[in-house]
């Protein structure tokens, strides 16, 4: 009767531990979703195909953190994610405080008049024969996105993205 009892209780302990196991341990690679922000503008939030970033990240900036995020094991062609992002006012001038309610919430509404939210479907690099530590989105000037695996960083010759940290946004975007 001992056995029987625990026959079902220890599969059902091994099905539960394994839903706990992130899913690069299923042959995939995975780590947290990071961004880089390129741009003058404060990216409010993102997403990486609906799961958070986390942090807001001010301009020429690094941030994120959201975890986990991982890729299937092998890398196929077409293969993209979703980014979905709120860009906003980065600048703090005119800030009243927080004694005058009424003025808090006019400078606020002010600020929030340029937020823009924001759409793109990028594709996702090669990374067959490479380490995969998450993602990483890069906030470009226009409204433009790029996206990586690697596990090097950004400082490292090696990182496959190369746009400097600074860039100036052009009078007309490309469309």
């Amino acid at each position: 009767m001992k056995r029987s009892l625990l026959s079902p209780l220890l599969a059902g302990l091994l099905l539960l531990t394994g839903c706990s196991q992130p899913a690069a341990q299923a042959g995939g690679g995975g780590g947290t979703i990071d961004a880089i922000n390129h741009t003058k503008w404060a990216i409010n939030h993102f997403s990486v195909d609906n799961q958070s970033g986390i942090d807001i990240i001010g301009p020429f900036q690094g941030g994120g953190g959201g975890c986990c995020y991982s890729v299937p094991a092998r890398w196929t062609p077409g293969m993209t994610v979703r980014i979905d992002w709120e860009s906003g006012e980065a600048s703090t001038e005119g800030f009243p405080g927080f004694a005058d309610s009424k003025k808090y919430r006019e400078w606020r509404d002010k600020m929030k008049e340029n937020d823009r939210q924001h759409s793109k479907t990028v594709p996702v690099p090669d990374y067959n024969g490479q380490d995969v530590c998450g993602i990483t989105v890069h906030f470009l000037p226009c409204d433009d996105v790029k996206v990586t695996t690697s596990c090097w960083s950004p400082r490292n010759a090696n990182y496959p993205i190369k746009e400097p940290i600074r860039m100036k946004e052009p009078r007309v975007c490309p469309k």
